[in-house]
């Protein structure tokens, strides 16, 4: 920051001894270029370790501090400009003496010294507020990772106890169960764990988590699952849409006693996202109440997009999911 203060002031008086003074370019730019090395390193000094060393609640004593510091400034100024001279590096000041007077030194001091508090009240204040967008960035990012890790046992959770109804029934196909949770775990472990997946590999999951689901119902469970996607490798949280799924097996189908059933379409066309989930309900069925998958998917999309939409509508014999995500409005 200092060094683009020395540069602004270097460039301002180059061009203004050139245009108006007696050297010409690359003597007035030799002139400004020492004297810019001191105002570089007595500004940074003095905002550095003076300035947070004064005590603004004493305020007489703060103001006088400060005057003398730019008073040395001048000072110091002079000095430098004269061992420059001897140095055979800075010219102006012995060439004509009487234009380097107390008044314009002491411009010049004020100048560089409200210049450089200037641009560092203004450095620091962006430099606070990048600061706070990380933090709050950071926040946000541990927060979804801590939804996700609850999302995942809670998820595992749900299946371990289907796997176990097939096995204390010493049901043939609990094999398969586990053959396909191991599908769900492989994809959990190796390719969920990044920020995005493709729809894809989305569907490849609800499409599984189904197959393990149906391995539990005999041939009365209807379940209809389609799908029209524009373009399949768009990308997408994973197992943000399993939320759904999952919460209409549970506790729709599995507390329904006639006809039970499932419909889940997605479809994705100009960036706009739309999935729904239908199923059946008994007279105990618990769809509607806000368990765990689905307060932590709505406070995820919370996190991951500006314009997004989960509703919900119980009725006499059905419950319907709905999400709409504008996957373009990631924040």
């Amino acid at each position: 920051m200092y060094l683009w203060v020395g540069a602004a002031i270097f460039l301002m008086c180059t061009i203004g001894e050139t245009t108006k003074g007696p050297w010409g370019l690359v003597q007035s730019a030799g002139n400004n270029l020492w004297l810019t090395i001191y105002v570089i390193a007595i500004n940074c000094y003095f905002f550095e370790y003076i300035m947070p060393r004064l005590r603004w609640r004493k305020f007489f004593s703060s103001f006088l501090w400060l005057l003398l510091g730019i008073l040395g400034y001048t000072e110091g100024l002079k000095l430098w400009s004269r061992l420059g001279n001897l140095l055979h590096i800075n010219s102006d000041f012995m060439v004509t003496p009487k234009s380097h007077d107390q008044s314009e030194m002491m411009a010049y001091s004020v100048a560089g010294f409200f210049l450089s508090g200037l641009t560092r009240h203004i450095y620091n204040h962006f430099r606070l507020r990048q600061t706070a967008q990380k933090l709050r960035i950071e926040k946000q990012e541990a927060e979804l990772n801590y939804l996700k890790s609850q999302t995942n046992p809670h998820f595992l959770f749900n299946t371990l106890n289907n796997i176990y109804s097939l096995a204390r029934d010493k049901s043939d196909l609990a094999p398969e169960s586990i053959l396909r949770l191991s599908k769900i775990l492989r994809y959990m472990l190796y390719e969920a764990r990044g920020p995005y997946v493709a729809i894809e590999q989305e569907l490849k999951i609800i499409s599984d988590y189904i197959s393990l689901e149906r391995l539990r119902y005999d041939e009365s469970l209807r379940i209809n699952f389609n799908y029209d996607v524009e373009d399949m490798h768009q990308s997408l949280p994973p197992l943000i849409l399993i939320p759904l799924v999952e919460n209409a097996f549970k506790h729709g189908v599995s507390e329904t006693r006639s006809q039970p059933f499932v419909d889940i379409h997605l479809a994705v066309a100009g960036r706009r996202l739309a999935f729904t989930v239908v199923n059946s309900m008994g007279e105990t069925s618990g769809n509607g109440k806000e368990n765990i998958g689905l307060s932590n998917l709505r406070r995820q999309l919370e996190l991951l997009y500006s314009d997004y939409q989960v509703s919900v509508e119980q009725k006499s014999a059905e419950f319907v999911a709905k999400l709409n995500i504008n996957l373009a409005s990631h924040v």
